[in-house]
């Protein structure tokens, strides 16, 4: 443990949910700009609840380097926010009478091949996200927070993976302190 005891953390940026949690986060605050009426309070659930699915990504990323319980918390925070943001863009067609997509609709699998390409941002989106009508536009986020979800389930599944085979910060702790101790007293052998 030469390095340290406190692993490498940080660059959420370079983490896929956070870069898609990125694009939620713009395309609700758009979407709520277009297409809902100023003063309704779903604006400002809808516009934290991406919010926090972002910022708990960033957030989680950083804390690692010292509590791997706190990064676990923070990104089932982050996949809880995306849910509660899904279940808004689902009412808003669901009182309008308007279809939400199928999973397998010609156009939710043009949206996850957009989604797929190597640095998707929202400029990937913006052709589609500004001059659709309301329910394309409400379809197209839910196919996007539903690959952030899978991303952050996926995400979730590989820190507990980590944390059984290398533990926390106070087993580190613990090891680098008797690799210390030994190394000291091979020092005064």
């Amino acid at each position: 443990m030469s390095e340290g005891f406190i692993p490498p953390h940080g660059g959420y940026e370079n983490l896929l949910s956070f870069q898609k949690a990125r694009i939620v986060y713009d395309a609700t605050v758009r979407f709520c700009e277009r297409f809902l009426k100023r003063g309704d309070r779903t604006i400002d659930q809808m516009v934290q609840a991406a919010r926090s699915g972002k910022q708990n990504i960033l957030e989680g990323s950083q804390a690692s380097g010292t509590s791997r319980e706190t990064e676990i918390k923070l990104v089932n925070v982050a996949r809880a926010s995306l849910e509660e943001l899904l279940e808004d863009y689902r009412d808003f067609l669901r009182v309008r009478d308007t279809a939400l997509w199928a999973k397998d609709s010609k156009e939710a699998l043009f949206v996850r091949k957009l989604g797929a390409k190597k640095d998707a941002s929202y400029e990937s989106y913006r052709t589609y996200l500004e001059t659709r009508p309301p329910e394309v536009v409400a379809n197209i986020l839910i196919c996007l927070i539903h690959q952030t979800n899978y991303l952050l389930d996926q995400q979730l599944r590989r820190l507990e993976k980590d944390f059984v085979e290398r533990g926390g910060l106070r087993e580190n702790m613990t090891r680098a302190r008797l690799e210390h101790r030994a190394k000291q007293q091979r020092g005064q052998a």
